[in-house]
């Protein structure tokens, strides 16, 4: 009887779909890792910079175009929803979390590696295996939320409020700063050109794109690993991390519930709320000089963490 539940339960997971998933993050990862003991101090800035003004519109135009809307608006309300808890949970916290060495810098990543999501590849890598290709548009549309309202919208917000210095710059230079985040204005044009067809290699070049960001992406996680020297963050980015894959997605799953959702629906919105740390923050701490070592110490944890919760995320609200 152990036996047949054990098989079950494997059968459940789908163990073998999760390991096909996460190969192409540990290799790329382990690539970057391999080059920061060669590559030129400033070549995580450059990849940085590139991915921000060029990778990740590139993935949000191509998604803007490919995905339905009208199937369950609500979801970006939820995407939101889950944005705004992590930014609130954050700041509590964070009063358990600073650390003698803690700036302003450091305040800032701390809510941004609490709320910013990795939705873009391992959530939705996670529910294409996991859950029906009925639902895959949910999972679709709540990346592109998460993305465009947290990534790149409040979060550049945050980025901008916290680094660069120690002077805070002015209410207009924030707006500004978020006004023209090319992220934005990639999904715009994505949304708006829906209609109009382009070629099939254009098409399977856009699509590749998207393929070759996310390998970059990686890389840079690997990157900004192997240049850590010493590992000052680990107490915040423990707390960071557990608040990303377990507080947050549990919150959701809960709420899913109480509104009466079940089964795919249900899961599909915990895994996207309880992802790893994005890979964009990597890019906005290149980009606005946050804290890297909080940063990437929490994206490694909030990754060992996914590894622990997402059976407990599939008995529980799958």
């Amino acid at each position: 009887m152990l036996l047949t539940e054990l098989n079950n339960f494997w059968s459940l997971l789908h163990f073998n779909d999760l390991i096909n998933a996460y190969i192409p993050l540990m290799v790329w990862t382990g690539v970057g890792f391999i080059a920061s003991r060669f590559a030129p101090a400033n070549t995580s800035k450059f990849l940085g910079v590139a991915l921000y003004w060029v990778g990740v519109p590139l993935q949000l135009f191509v998604l803007a175009r490919h995905t339905q809307f009208s199937d369950a608006p609500f979801i970006p309300y939820v995407a939101i929803a889950a944005l705004v808890l992590s930014w609130l949970l954050a700041l509590i916290g964070w009063q358990f979390a600073k650390q003698p060495h803690s700036d302003r810098s450091s305040l800032g990543s701390f809510i941004l590696a609490t709320m910013l999501g990795n939705t873009g590849f391992v959530g939705l890598t996670l529910t294409n295996s996991l859950t029906s290709s009925t639902y895959t548009d949910w999972a679709v549309l709540y990346s592109i939320a998460s993305n465009v309202a947290g990534n790149y919208g409040i979060a550049v917000f945050i980025a901008s409020y916290f680094g660069k210095s120690d002077v805070k710059p002015p209410w207009w230079k924030l707006l500004l700063d978020v006004a023209t985040v090319p992220s934005l204005w990639a999904f715009a044009i994505g949304w708006y050109t829906r209609p109009i067809g382009l070629p099939e290699v254009i098409e399977s070049s856009l699509d590749a794109g998207v393929w070759v960001t996310i390998a970059f992406a990686l890389s840079l996680v690997g990157l900004r690993l192997g240049k850590i020297e010493k590992w000052e963050s680990i107490k915040s980015a423990a707390i960071a991390a557990f608040l990303r894959v377990a507080v947050v997605p549990l919150a959701i799953g809960l709420g899913a519930t109480a509104f009466g959702l079940r089964h795919d629906p249900r899961l599909i919105l915990t895994l996207m709320s309880g992802t790893p740390t994005g890979l964009s923050v990597l890019i906005l701490a290149e980009v606005y000089n946050l804290d890297r070592d909080l940063l990437i110490s929490t994206i490694a944890f909030s990754f060992i963490g996914i590894i622990f919760m997402l059976p407990i995320w599939i008995v529980c609200f799958g």
